[in-house]
Parts: C-alpha cells; sequence; structure tokens
C-alpha cells in the first residue's frame, strides 16, 4: 500500500480532478490512502513546523517505511525509483510519502524517515507537487510491470 500525507489541501477543481485521475490509474496496481493535514496560518516559521509535526505525527505509523519529499533530499531518475518502489513493496506493507507544508518538515519527522527523496532543486508549488508525485508512482508502477507508457 502507499500512503501520501500531504500538508494542504487541494483548492482549486482542476488540482483536485488531475490528482483523482492517477489515484484511480493506480488503484490497478496498489491500494493508495491520501492523507490530507491542514497547514498551520501563522508567520511564526517555528509554530507552523511545530504544528504540522503534531499533525504528522498522529497519522504516521511507525512500522511504515516512510519517505519525505523534501529538496535536500536525494535525487533518482524514474527507472531508479520504480526499482525502489518494487524492492521497497516487497519488504513493506506500506510505503509512506511526506509532502510538507511551506516550511518544509521539521527536523524531528526527517529523523524518523528512512529515506529523503527530491524530484528536484526547484521549488514547486505543493499541489502540483502531489500531482508530480502520483505521476511518478504510476509511472513507476508501468515501468514495474513492463507496460507501455514510460519513454
Amino acid at each position: 500500500m502507499i500512503k501520501i500525507i500531504c500538508i494542504g489541501k487541494l483548492k482549486e477543481k482542476y488540482w483536485q480532478d488531475s490528482c483523482e485521475e492517477y489515484r484511480k490509474r493506480l488503484e490497478k496496481y496498489t491500494k493508495l490512502e491520501i492523507v490530507e493535514l491542514a497547514d498551520e496560518k501563522s508567520d511564526d516559521e517555528k509554530v507552523c513546523l511545530i504544528k504540522e509535526k503534531e499533525r504528522i505525527e498522529k497519522v504516521l505509523n511507525p512500522k511504515d517505511y516512510l519517505i519525505t519529499l523534501e529538496i535536500d533530499g536525494n535525487q533518482v531518475d524514474s527507472l531508479t525509483l520504480a526499482q525502489k518502489l518494487d524492492r521497497l513493496q516487497t519488504q513493506n506493507s506500506t510505503i509512506t510519502f511526506l509532502i510538507g507544508g511551506s516550511h518544509g518538515i521539521h527536523e524531528e519527522i526527517k529523523k524518523l524517515a528512512n529515506e529523503h527523496l527530491s524530484f528536484s532543486k526547484l521549488t514547486f508549488p505543493h499541489q502540483l507537487f502531489r500531482l508530480l508525485l502520483l505521476e511518478q508512482l504510476y509511472r513507476s508502477y508501468k515501468i514495474i510491470n513492463h507496460e507501455k507508457y514510460h519513454k
């Protein structure tokens, strides 16, 4: 099973529709759970990180394989991600991806992670990044199953 924990909600319908399309596509390959947590509305970065950390801790399962998505994480290509996902799903019942809030992810949560992954050194809006993650997961399953999609 894949679980995606996201700080922030998809507000615009076009983001919701796009993510829903990939959710439907992924259902052929794996169970998918998306957990949306409220982002903290404060000008104080430390307060935001602490409040979001508390929300994340409530939905984290210590048995899950946790991958934080961070700008400073390790970068991989799509084939490597597919191979990693294929290996991890045989060893773990749930692989959890965490997309942090606008201030990132609290250091204590980062320490809990099994891996830190980056899609780019660029900064993306959280709604777009969720869609990118879903698309890459779908691409990974197509690669794993030797199905035409990845070029």
